[in-house]
């Protein structure tokens, strides 16, 4: 699933097995599909996914190049969730920079905290570097899980009936605020450090427990490591945040990043402007963003 603008209007669209065309949801669905993934999973039917997947297949949609790619989940309603010290790597880098307070070793339970709705943008869309409000932008490459029939209290072994599909997602992180604030939410939802995209894979494509992900920057490759290496897995994070908070349809859970953020560094290389963050995940495509001055 992609979501994109065209014809001065969004919408949710499928792609074509090439990926060079894009077929509307409107076309199969009906007008007035919306452009909000979270409204269509709501509604969300064994049939109208064969449908769009029919569709998607059948081809005949307008040429991918012809739309603007936007964030394939656009929460209007609920934060992001997001997982912090989810890689053993990651947590020891963290610790040895010194630069964020951090307890010895990796959380005893999920570390939970969410990034603001206004936080999210698409593909190629620019980073802003907030002069005057951080000097210390950063990046983390995540997957992020989408989930599709919502719960409460889902059980850790019926967590995959759960999970509608998966995206590449960066935690653009202010890590000056992060550690001033000593609390991660106003470090983390700065407007534009949620870069998400390209596009939704469903979860009958991809095994999200065994996924390479990789990240660089300006082309040089600064992480890389493969979700089977979570601390806490995909179905024990569902069952973790379902337990205290509904999880609603369309509800988007960031699962960590690996070692090899800028902080991690002696001394630390963070973002700065003309620099351009590119995430790979096997299956999910590629996300670029390239931070602006603003």
């Amino acid at each position: 699933m992609v979501r994109f603008a065209a014809d001065g209007g969004e919408d949710l669209g499928v792609l074509d097995p090439s990926g060079e065309s894009v077929v509307s949801v409107d076309s199969v669905v009906g007008k007035g599909a919306g452009s909000d993934l979270a409204t269509l999973l709501e509604g969300w039917t064994p049939a109208l996914g064969e449908a769009l997947g029919s569709a998607g297949k059948l081809g005949g949609g307008r040429p991918l190049k012809g739309v603007r790619l936007l964030a394939p989940c656009a929460p209007v309603r609920r934060n992001v969730f997001c997982v912090g010290k989810n890689y053993r790597e990651h947590v020891a880098e963290i610790e040895r920079s010194g630069f964020v307070a951090a307890t010895q070793g990796p959380p005893l339970r999920p570390a939970i905290f969410t990034k603001a709705t206004t936080a999210v943008i698409g593909p190629e869309d620019g980073i802003p570097a907030h002069a005057g409000v951080t000097s210390a932008i950063d990046y983390e490459a995540e997957l992020a899980v989408v989930i599709g029939p919502g719960g409460h209290a889902i059980p850790a072994e019926k967590a995959w009936e759960h999970v509608f599909g998966y995206t590449i997602l960066n935690d653009v992180t202010a890590r000056d605020l992060q550690r001033d604030h000593q609390q991660w939410f106003l470090g983390k939802s700065l407007d534009g450090f949620c870069p998400m995209g390209p596009y939704v894979a469903t979860s009958d494509e991809l095994d999200g427990a065994n996924l390479e992900l990789s990240c660089w920057v300006n082309g040089e490759l600064r992480q890389s490591a493969n979700t089977g290496e979570l601390i806490t897995d995909i179905p024990t994070l569902i069952a973790t945040i379902s337990a205290a908070i509904t999880l609603l349809p369309g509800d988007v859970i960031a699962t960590g990043t690996p070692k090899g953020v800028g902080v991690g560094f002696d001394p630390p290389r963070f973002l700065a402007v003309g620099d351009e963050v590119t995430i790979e995940i096997s299956g999910l495509g590629r996300l670029s963003n390239r931070v602006v001055a603003a």
